[in-house]
C-alpha cells in the first residue's frame, strides 16, 4: 500500500489532487480542519477513482494537533509509512499591511509556513529509512512576484519557496525529493471575491486555471519519473508571471 497525505484535501486543489493521486494507486489521507461534508465527498471521489482512502482531522497551524494526528495514524499502520506528502493548506487574510490586524499576519504565516513545519518534519525520518519520498509544497505566484494587499501571504508563500529549495538539499542523497507548485489564478474558493473579469485580461492564456491541471503537475512530481527533479519551484499561471 502506497499512502499519499494531502493537506488541505477537502476542497479545490486538495481534493483535485487527492483524486489524481488516487488515481495513481495511492491510498489518500484527506487532511481537512472543520469540513466533515467536504472531506467526505472527496473520499467518495477517491473510491470512485479506483483507490480509497481516510480523512484525518486536524488543524496544520496547531503543532500539537498535527504531533497526535501524525503519531495516532503511525501507530495504526505500525509497518507503512507515508511516502508523498502534498503541503496544500493555506488561508488568506488579504489587506493592505498598513490596515493589516496582527492576527491575519500571524494566521496566515502559521498556516502556510508553519504548517509545512509541523506536517513534514515528523513524516522525513521514515522516508530516509526507506530511502524514497515526495514533498510536494504549494506555493503560489504571490509568493515570487509579491502581490499587493496580500503581503502576509506572500511572505508565507516566499518562504515556502525557499524552505522547498534548503530540504531539498539536505533529504537528496536518500532519494527524497522536494519540489514547490507555484499556481496564479485557479477556480477555487481562494479566488472568490477576486474580479475575474479583470484579472483574465492580466493572464496571457486570458483564463483562469483548473484544480485539475494543477494535479496533473503535482502528480508528476510524484512519481518515480521526477526523481531528478528537486529543489525546483514550477510556475503554472498561464503565463501570468514567469
Amino acid at each position: 500500500m502506497k499512502y499519499a497525505l494531502v493537506t488541505g484535501g477537502s476542497r479545490g486543489i486538495g481534493r483535485a489532487v487527492s483524486v489524481k493521486l488516487a488515481q495513481l494507486g495511492y491510498h489518500i489521507i484527506i487532511n481537512y480542519v472543520s469540513r466533515t461534508d467536504a472531506a467526505e465527498e472527496t473520499l467518495r471521489l477517491v473510491r470512485e477513482a479506483g483507490s480509497d482512502g481516510e480523512m484525518l482531522q486536524f488543524n496544520v497551524g496547531d503543532a500539537e494537533q498535527v504531533k497526535a494526528a501524525l503519531e495516532s495514524w503511525q501507530k495504526a499502520h505500525e509497518d507503512e509509512y507515508i511516502e508523498v506528502v502534498v503541503n496544500n493548506a493555506g488561508i488568506r487574510r488579504d489587506n493592505l499591511m498598513a490596515l493589516m490586524p496582527a492576527e491575519d499576519w500571524y494566521s496566515v504565516i502559521n498556516v502556510t509556513l508553519g504548517g509545512f513545519y509541523n506536517v513534514t518534519a515528523p513524516l522525513i525520518p521514515q522516508m530516509q529509512f526507506h530511502k524514497f519520498g515526495r514533498i510536494i509544497n504549494m506555493a503560489s505566484v504571490s509568493g515570487i512576484m509579491g502581490m499587493q494587499g496580500q503581503t502576509n501571504y506572500s511572505a508565507a508563500k516566499g518562504g515556502l519557496v525557499a524552505a522547498t529549495k534548503a530540504l531539498a538539499k539536505e533529504v537528496a542523497r536518500k532519494n527524497i525529493t522536494v519540489n514547490a507548485v507555484a499556481p496564479g489564478f485557479i477556480k477555487t474558493d481562494m479566488v472568490e471575491g477576486l474580479d475575474e473579469a479583470a484579472l483574465k485580461k492580466t493572464i496571457p492564456a486570458n483564463r483562469f486555471g483548473q484544480p485539475e491541471e494543477v494535479a496533473e503537475l503535482v502528480a508528476f512530481l510524484a512519481s518515480p519519473q521526477a526523481g531528478y527533479i528537486t529543489g525546483n519551484v514550477i510556475s503554472i499561471n498561464g503565463g501570468l508571471y514567469t
